[in-house]
């Protein structure tokens, strides 16, 4: 009984450890932000063009996703088009389409990494760029502990045009360090997974760093730095794989508002960027 009480004690004083991971095509394979294009134009917020440029955009930033000239462009072109939308129409479209978009396409490796950290006792962290309207429910439905992802402004039920906190680079590490600040965490025994180059920083922040469906430029830091290589590729229905982990309710799912409008955001303003570069410059 010594010896047990004794483990216990050393288990309980122990530094907390996370896992945090980022989101789009680490633990889902595709943008969260980039996949409401159809459902916003039939919601009536963007025009036909805009849908045909979200579709082209969604083809580049699978292939080659976007550097930080672009991803910054990108911030400002999304505070523009996001300005003045309503708040609650964006809300209930996203509520009706969130469930069919982001369900089946859950990294099957991804969420036996989650479970095999949350076994170890460690907490799960999802630290994305996207809006926290949309990351929040799916950090929800993965059974996150939390989650820290882009905040836009909202005055009198609109969006202002103004991002509140703009989680992204070496914004991620000073979240993941503010993080483990409040939360206790140790985070030379941390882990965290991402697919980009611009999250160098974040993974620079932890102990143990991976590099999950890299892109060239972290797949060859990866290489230099010796740090792990993972390959997820078997998208699934995480409600089927996992039966015990239910969809939120809709006024949750209701909440990916901001998300959403970043998704077009970023799939209007990458196809421009990439197409008629002169306009931009």
């Amino acid at each position: 009984m010594v010896v047990a009480y004794a483990r216990l004690v050393e288990n309980h004083l122990s530094p907390r450890t996370a896992a945090f991971f980022d989101l789009d095509k680490t633990v889902i394979a595709k943008s969260s932000t980039l996949a409401f294009g159809r459902s916003f134009y039939q919601g009536g917020l963007i025009n036909r063009r805009a849908v045909l440029r979200t579709a082209y955009a969604q083809f580049v930033y699978l292939v080659g996703g976007a550097d930080h000239d672009q991803m910054e462009g990108m911030r400002k072109y999304l505070s523009e088009l996001c300005r003045g939308w309503n708040v609650q129409q964006v809300r209930e479209i996203v509520a009706e389409t969130l469930h069919d978009l982001i369900d089946p396409i859950i990294y099957d490796e991804a969420a036996s990494l989650i479970e095999e950290h949350h076994a170890a006792g460690r907490d799960v962290v999802i630290v994305s760029a996207s809006g926290s309207e949309v990351v929040e429910p799916i950090g929800e439905m993965l059974g996150a502990d939390h989650v820290v992802a882009t905040r836009m402004v909202v005055e009198d039920g609109a969006y202002n045009g103004e991002i509140e906190h703009y989680v992204y680079g070496p914004a991620k590490a000073d979240a993941i360090a503010e993080l483990a600040e409040s939360e206790g965490y140790d985070l030379e025994r941390s882990f965290a997974y991402s697919d980009s180059v611009t999250d160098i920083p974040m993974l620079e922040a932890v102990g143990h760093p991976y590099a999950v469906n890299p892109d060239r430029a972290l797949r060859k830091e990866a290489v230099s730095r010796d740090w792990p290589v993972l390959t997820f590729s078997r998208p699934v229905r995480l409600n089927q794989r996992i039966p015990s982990l239910s969809m939120p309710p809709a006024p949750v799912l209701a909440a990916a508002a901001v998300g959403a409008a970043v998704a077009t955001a970023g799939l209007v303003w990458l196809a421009s960027r990439r197409r008629q570069p002169a306009l931009l410059s």
